[in-house]
This record gives structure tokens, C-alpha cells and sequence, in this order.
């Protein structure tokens, strides 16, 4: 019997703001096709609503409390030698397993899991991903004045930026040619191919013809722009990782006009990289793989975009931990079908052995969702759980059918 492939594809930063998920304005038609084809999860939840322990979550199957990583610093490797991640279980039962572009928070995390070196895209562009003339004296600028404050961040550039390039002039168009190209590679054998897309995390920096598809005057502004009543202390942030960027003010609220701009430039890069999920796609369909590859696309968390007066992830908010998820499985599950029940991340690991008949590990702490797929309309979990670390202090969330709470 020949064995299912997997096509694993991980969007950093994206919220449920696509077509498909209702969100008309914008453009997002291969994501959209994908869910026309297969299941949208309409409320799946990560585990922490920022990128490592996310992702550490769904490759090891394990939450937050078990992995123990909460930061951005602390590879999965470090902290659990031994866990079968999720690639290596699929590496031991006769696949072949490639990571391109950005699956782990660190590139290096989980070599064991991998048949060949992750592989990381290379370019012309400087800092965190820049290639105007203008950005590029702005990064000098603040390179020589981050040194001199001691701080040993670097790269950072204005939060946007919109060149007159083609899309294999960034990263992730790199990426989505690489990724085909290892789609010609490996069509003869089974393979878990994993490729993360870097959009539309910050800097918002895609071609220019993907921000001429919007009219930027047209594009709606968040409506909830208030922190709830009673709010703690530890509930919201300030958003450090968005004022990091040049010209973004330092303390205060966003101004209207540069949070349209902001607006902006996260739907273009929500249509780049929707545009390079579609080549990787249409390349599938070409060689004649589709009706034996199980492809899943998920956003690691979701993003603020001026919600509760904030911007960023880092919170326990359902605007960030609620995440866009969308699986099509040749034999399983029901074509554009809608499963409203709740979803954590940490079912996708079962879920995929489930749809690839591959054994479930004793280890794991989710559960497969396959039975979802194929009824969308049954009685699932009744509550999905989130976390969020603040200094000493861990917050705990859990989503019900209904309800929200949240204690610190």
C-alpha cells in the first residue's frame, strides 16, 4: 500500500484574515482553494500565542508546561533530548523528512528529526529582509545607534517596505522555488515535507504589486480598540516587537493614518505569501501527487492589528490565540466543509498519524481530529487550553463552547 505524503506548511504570524474565513477583503485565493478542497478548522487554538513554544508544541505534541519552553530562546532539543518529534516519527516509518525555511524557531532545533539539513534561503537582501536603498541606510543608522546603547539587536528597518521586485527577490518566494524544486526531488518516495513561510511576520516587507491589489483607504481598521474592563496588569503588552521597527513611536497609541499603512502592509504580505503557497500547490497537482499528499496549512498564532489598543501576539486574547488551520486529506474528511468544533495545535501531531496510518506515540497530549474532519458538524472538545508567561507569573486560558476565562 502506498503510503501518504505530507505537505506540512506553517505561516508565521497569521491570523484568521483570509478569504475563506470570511475576511472578503482580502486576497488570499489559493489559501482559499485549499479550504474549498479540504476542512477549515474554524476554532483552532495554539497553546502560546508566540512563535517557539507554539511550534515546540505542535512538533512535539507536548503543551507548554510539559516542553517547558515559554521564550524565544530555548530549543526544543535542549529541554526534551529524547522526544520522537514529529518528523522523526515520520523519518522512522520510511519517510523522508525536509524542513525549508521556518518550521522551528531555530533552524538547528531537531536535526535528528530532519533526512537532510534544513534549508535556509539565501539573497540580496539585508537586515530582516530589506532590499530598498532607503531601508538600507535606515538599518546602518540604527545598527551604529543600537551599539552604542549596548543592545545587541540588529537589522531593524522601517516595519514595512514595498520594492519594485519579483517574488523570488524575498524570502519566502526563495523558499517556494526551493520547496517545488524538492517536490521534483522527492516525488517518488514518501516524504513529510515541511516549509514554513516568514509572512506576514514583521518587518511587512513583500513586491510591490501585492500592495496595489488593496486600496488602502478601504481597508478596515480594528473596531475594538479598548482594553475589556478590569483588565490586569499582565493581560496586554506594549507591544515592543512592533516599536522596535524605525519611525514606530515609542510609548502610546498607533496613529490612525500609520495604522492603515500597517493594515496594509500585513495584507500584502498575507497575498505574498498566499501567492507562493499556491505555486507550491499547483506544483503538487502537476507531478501528480495530490490524490496520495495530505496537506495541512496552519498560522502558528494569531496577531493583534490595533484589537484592545494593541498591537503583536503575546497575550492570552482570543485575537491571539485563535489561528487559522486548513487540512486536505485525499481519503479523509469532507470537501469544503467548515468543522466548528474546537481544536488545539497539539492535535496536529496525532491527527497526521491518523491520516498517514502511522502509530500514535505514548507521549502525546492531543488528540486526532480526523473524527472532526469527517463530521464536521459533531459534539468535539469542550474546551481548548492557552498559556501565557509575564514575569514570574504564568497566565492560564481556557476557550469553551461559549466563554473565555483567564486567571494569573
Amino acid at each position: 500500500m502506498k503510503k501518504m505524503n505530507v505537505l506540512f506548511i506553517a505561516v508565521d504570524d497569521l491570523r484568521p484574515q483570509l478569504g475563506c474565513y470570511g475576511q472578503d477583503f482580502v486576497q488570499s485565493p489559493n489559501i482559499d482553494q485549499l479550504a474549498a478542497e479540504g476542512v477549515l478548522f474554524e476554532r483552532a487554538y495554539c497553546q502560546q500565542a508566540v512563535c517557539a513554544p507554539s511550534r515546540a508544541s505542535v512538533l512535539s505534541g507536548c503543551r507548554p508546561d510539559t516542553t517547558t519552553i515559554y521564550d524565544l530562546q530555548t530549543p526544543l532539543r535542549s529541554v526534551m533530548p529524547d522526544v520522537l518529534s514529529l518528523p522523526q516519527h515520520f523519518k522512522q516509518h520510511g519517510y523522508e523528512t525536509r524542513s525549508i525555511g521556518k518550521i522551528y524557531h531555530h533552524r538547528s532545533d531537531d536535526l535528528q528529526g530532519w533526512s537532510a539539513e534544513p534549508h535556509v534561503s539565501t539573497g540580496d537582501w539585508k537586515g530582516r529582509g530589506y532590499l530598498t536603498d532607503e531601508a538600507m541606510e535606515v538599518i546602518e543608522r540604527t545598527d551604529a545607534q543600537l551599539a552604542t546603547e549596548g543592545s545587541t539587536r540588529r537589522g531593524l528597518g522601517p516595519a514595512f517596505e514595498a520594492a519594485e521586485v519579483p517574488d523570488n527577490a524575498y524570502h519566502d518566494g526563495k523558499d517556494a522555488d526551493h520547496a517545488i524544486k524538492t517536490l521534483n526531488e522527492l516525488r517518488d518516495q514518501p516524504f513529510f515535507l515541511a516549509v514554513g513561510f516568514h509572512k506576514p511576520h514583521l518587518p511587512f516587507n513583500a513586491p510591490k504589486h501585492h500592495w496595489d491589489v488593496y486600496d488602502r483607504e478601504a481597508l478596515p481598521l480594528a473596531l475594538n480598540t479598548s482594553a475589556p474592563e478590569n483588565v490586569t496588569e499582565y493581560s496586554l503588552t506594549e507591544f515592543g516587537e512592533l516599536r522596535g521597527y524605525f519611525g514606530m513611536p515609542k510609548e502610546g497609541p498607533i496613529p490612525e493614518d500609520l495604522a492603515r499603512t500597517l493594515v496594509h502592509g500585513y495584507c500584502a504580505c498575507v497575498s505574498y505569501m498566499d501567492a507562493q503557497v499556491g505555486r507550491v500547490l499547483d506544483e503538487v497537482e502537476r507531478l501528480g501527487l495530490k490524490e496520495n499528499t495530505v496537506v495541512i496549512l496552519w498560522g502558528d498564532h494569531g496577531w493583534k492589528l490595533g484589537e484592545h489598543g494593541s498591537w503583536c501576539k503575546h497575550t492570552n486574547f482570543d485575537i491571539d490565540t485563535h489561528a487559522p488551520m486548513i487540512v486536505r486529506s485525499p481519503e479523509r474528511g469532507k470537501p469544503d466543509a467548515k468543522a466548528s468544533g474546537l481544536t488545539e495545535f497539539v492535535d496536529m501531531y496525532p491527527s497526521l498519524c491518523d491520516l498517514c496510518d502511522l502509530p500514535l506515540p505514548d507521549h502525546l497530549e492531543g488528540q486526532s481530529f480526523v473524527p472532526l474532519m469527517e463530521d464536521p458538524d459533531r459534539t468535539w472538545k469542550q474546551a481548548a487550553f492557552s498559556q501565557y508567561p509575564r514575569t514570574g507569573v504564568m497566565g492560564y486560558t481556557i476557550k469553551t463552547e461559549d466563554f473565555r476565562y483567564t486567571e494569573w
